[in-house]
């Protein structure tokens, strides 16, 4: 059956390193019952992984910090959304003490009177 892509599906990588390196990691890959391919392909998509997690917190922050510069203008739809999402979350803070306090009440009410 001939290939429908003109990319290949796998690239080789040589790698050069140190033999003590090489040893060690040949001893991790049988403590883990891997191959060692297996174990640096493994490697390489934790990096590549980290790598796309640390970009995208680099891009929330930024632009994190234009809502917040944003929002200190008080006529700004940021703002007001800002006043919004307070004044949700005192409420939830409310409604949260209130069922807390109606739990601990009730704990009270259950415990047996020595």
């Amino acid at each position: 059956m001939s290939r429908t892509s003109a990319e290949p599906k796998e690239a080789t990588i040589s790698v050069r390193m140190p033999v003590n390196l090489k040893d060690a990691l040949a001893e991790l890959a049988a403590a883990e019952a891997k191959p060692v391919g297996e174990l640096l392909r493994d490697l390489v998509r934790e990096r590549v992984k980290r790598a796309e997690r640390e970009k995208f917190a680099a891009e929330a922050r930024r632009q994190s910090l234009l809502l917040a510069e944003a929002a200190r203008y008080s006529a700004s739809d940021e703002a007001q959304i800002m006043r919004e999402l307070d004044a949700n979350f005192d409420e939830f803070a409310r409604e949260r003490a209130a069922r807390e306090t109606a739990v601990e009440a009730h704990a009270t009410r259950e415990k047996p009177s020595p």
